[in-house]
């Protein structure tokens, strides 16, 4: 299959918006479809490339679309094909950026599925490699008939996977989530740790190309097993189709889910024995602790709840029982409890406070590696003893998430737990930002007018005097000034703030002060 030919399928309604006759003429070898902003080392040669254009806007236009087809064409994308729902148009700088590195680039309406035009391509492929004469391209009727059985009866993933390359000689064989997650191996396949995987995923064929970067699940197959390609694409469509079997029964948990983060939600649930009883069992969960909260928050750039990022990550927990839900104000969080029967004395007890925080901090980079645009911020409560303690677990865990959200970019902390907040100014990132502004301004008097540059150089030698434990001497050599200078200085900030520091609760409320703004 040619660039041209999807010009001609009407059904996919596709646009050419630049692109000429040499670059229509390439042929098709797969189909790739993703919203990273360089996503050149997940692509191969002859691809074409579906991109929902959720990494670009218009604050750094040129430069990201130079940089997205730039890596297309190093990598030697067959054309581009640019979804016009985000922006309601395909821009114009990304038209302007594929002219000047010969990609081949058309917008797909609305209407258009990315998973139409994924089907298209490859059923058009299958279909004139079929012609092709005694090749086997296909998987035998008789195993395809097998695993529709299979589905409809519920088979592990794990059976679904060995029938499907049992007439192969059984191959080392895995189904791997975005995160490196087993999903289903055959038994000649080694286990994988969450890095190995990660390493596989490289050359993995995606099960669904409409999944989202969190929810995507590869087909892996070993290299030296010669398969032939339409054949991998009807066992990763087996896996498509339970995938979404599974995401069903995802969305049918996330109801209770999320009644039972709304009760807790309540002022005085803990009251409510019988009610939030009812709610842990509706979500599968026992009706004794420990528990622990972890609210989740996609940050303002990124779409979604982070509900599916969530769930990838605790599923990594297999002697852990949660369940997931969406918080009223957006975000999402999760309710974790050990489950104590599926732990034997090699496992590290869960119940102890740091266990599910220290899984969690090794797991939570894995998300980065799914979408290095939309990394999910995350907050962990303590644990909580008992059902009635889990309204002001999830107090912490937003208090936590939103100091998360706060230091992150400046630590690259993207989950903060609530045993962390061990210093004044962890403390006080998870105050909400009116609250910090409003004690700065009422702390600081006049010096919060930052316009006055007499005003901004008391701050500054107030913040180094603080940061010299209260040291004349070392606070006039590190301003390079002279003592009297400080003292004078020092006695101004007192006078505008009506502060003594001579005090400790002063020098405090000062220093909290420096640390709102």
């Amino acid at each position: 299959m040619h660039v041209e030919d999807l010009l001609r399928l009407e059904s996919l309604d596709l646009t050419l918006l630049w692109g000429g006759p040499p670059l229509l003429a390439r042929e098709i070898s797969g189909v790739t479809a993703t919203d990273l902003e360089d996503p050149g080392r997940f692509l191969q040669r002859g691809e074409i490339v579906l991109s929902g254009l959720v990494w670009w806007s218009a604050a750094d236009e040129e430069g990201a679309a130079d940089r997205f087809v730039t890596a297309l064409r190093d990598a030697g994308a067959a054309a581009l094909l640019a979804g016009e729902e985000t922006h309601g148009t395909v821009p114009d700088v990304l038209v302007d950026a594929c002219r000047r590195h010969g990609i081949a680039l058309f917008s797909v309406p609305v209407h258009t599925s990315f998973r139409a035009i994924t089907d298209t391509v490859y059923l058009r492929q299958w279909g004139d490699l079929s012609r092709r004469p005694a090749a086997p391209y296909a998987l035998p009727e008789n195993v395809r008939g097998e695993l529709s059985r299979l589905l409809a009866d519920g088979a592990a993933p794990d059976t679904l996977l060995t029938r499907a390359v049992a007439h192969l000689g059984t191959p080392p064989c895995h189904v791997l989530s975005a995160t490196g997650r087993t999903i289903a191996r055959t038994p000649t396949a080694r286990a994988l740790t969450a890095a190995q995987a990660a390493e596989r995923l490289k050359a993995a064929l995606r099960v669904d190309p409409d999944a989202s970067a969190y929810g995507q699940w590869f087909l892996h197959l070993a290299g030296e097993v010669d398969v032939p390609p339409r054949m991998l694409h009807e066992i990763a469509e087996v896996f498509a189709q339970y995938r979404q079997g599974v995401l069903r029964r995802e969305a049918a948990a996330r109801g209770p889910a999320t009644e039972l983060l709304a009760l807790l939600d309540t002022p005085g649930s803990g009251s409510g024995a019988a009610p939030l009883a009812a709610a842990l069992r509706a979500c599968g969960l026992p009706e004794q602790g420990p528990y622990t909260v972890v609210a989740v928050s996609m940050g303002a750039a990124a779409g979604g709840d982070g509900a599916e990022a969530l769930g990838e990550v605790l599923r990594h927990l297999p002697e852990q029982r949660f369940t997931v839900g969406r918080l009223a104000e957006g975000g999402a969080a999760a309710v974790i409890a050990a489950d104590s029967g599926a732990r034997d004395a090699d496992v590290p007890d869960a119940d102890a406070p740091d266990a599910v925080v220290s899984a969690l901090k090794d797991l939570w980079p894995t998300l980065l590696a799914c979408d290095e645009t939309a990394l999910p911020y995350g907050g962990v409560s303590a644990p909580a003893a008992t059902p009635a303690d889990l309204n002001g677990a999830l107090v912490q865990a937003r208090y936590a998430l939103t100091a998360a959200s706060r230091t992150a970019p400046a630590e690259g902390a993207h989950l903060t737990a609530i045993q962390d907040l061990t210093t004044l100014g962890a403390l006080l990132a998870g105050v909400p930002t009116d609250v910090r502004t409003a004690f700065g301004i009422h702390a600081l008097g006049p010096l919060a007018d930052a316009t006055n540059p007499s005003h901004r150089m008391l701050l500054e030698t107030l913040d180094t005097f603080l940061a010299h434990n209260g040291s004349w001497a070392r606070t006039a050599e590190a301003l390079h000034l002279h003592v009297n200078t400080v003292h004078y200085r020092i006695r101004r900030v007192e006078l505008l703030t009506g502060r003594d520091l001579g005090r400790l609760d002063h020098k405090l409320d000062l220093k909290a002060a420096l640390l709102c703004r």
